[in-house]
């Protein structure tokens, strides 16, 4: 097993409809307002940047996004990640009653050298910090939706 190689799987149930939701989260440029840990989203161009994250834990990771799908019919974005994360990750929605079912999937290696070398002890760590940015997401997400 590889210790440094995450896969992640969250959902988030919103009161938003889908298109709505979609919008939100096809603007990476704006998550630092909604999302506390996404601390900044800076654009390369008009498919990539770099994004900083940080969580409870004491550590930023950097990594270069790049777009790799953008389907608003399919309710479908997806970026490749290189740097303290090589990976990719990928928003899916779906319409779940009045509201949207927004399925997170990401699947990564850790290439920052502290991580890394804290892999085995670490991990059970790495994935709570993990649960509790998307969980804070998630309530960002829901709150900005509410104020738009």
């Amino acid at each position: 097993m590889d210790w440094s190689h995450y896969r992640f799987h969250t959902r988030w149930t919103l009161t938003a409809p889908l298109a709505t939701v979609y919008d939100a989260l096809a603007q990476a440029e704006d998550y630092p307002r909604w999302w506390p840990q996404v601390r900044e989203v800076d654009r390369i161009d008009d498919t990539s940047g770099i994004i900083r994250i940080r969580s409870l834990l004491p550590y930023d990771l950097t990594f270069t996004a790049r777009e790799v799908r953008r389907d608003p019919a399919a309710g479908i974005l997806e970026i490749a990640m290189t740097g303290d994360l090589d990976g990719w990750a990928r928003w899916t929605l779906t319409t779940a009653g009045s509201g949207t079912l927004a399925r997170y999937d990401q699947e990564v290696d850790v290439t920052k050298p502290l991580m890394r070398l804290l892999a085995v002890p670490g991990r059970p760590l790495f994935r709570a910090n993990h649960a509790l940015m998307m969980r804070a997401g998630r309530r960002g997400l829901a709150a900005h939706l509410r104020a738009a």
